[in-house]
């Protein structure tokens, strides 16, 4: 696994009322489950970039009142039609 090193202020750290640890992992779901809501990395891909297995992604998605499942709109509808 590759580690990256990220510069954060204290003053960061202080107002979000965060230990490096816990902004990092904070930081770790927060851009995990934006991708995940692109599209551009699976649920499973984001769960484990969070350090978490798939359940506790799902809640931790539902407790961030973010959507859970991805829908495509156009591919539902030609589902639909299919009958």
């Amino acid at each position: 696994m590759t580690v990256l090193t990220l510069e954060v202020p204290e003053s960061l750290l202080a107002a979000l009322r965060r230990t490096p640890d816990d902004l990092a992992s904070e930081m770790r779901l927060t851009a995990a489950a934006s991708w995940y809501q692109q599209g551009r990395i699976s649920q499973e891909m984001a769960a484990r970039m969070a350090g978490l297995d798939r359940t506790d992604f799902l809640l931790a998605l539902s407790g961030m009142q973010q959507d859970v499942f991805q829908v495509d709109f156009q591919e539902l509808d030609r589902e639909l039609s299919r009958g």
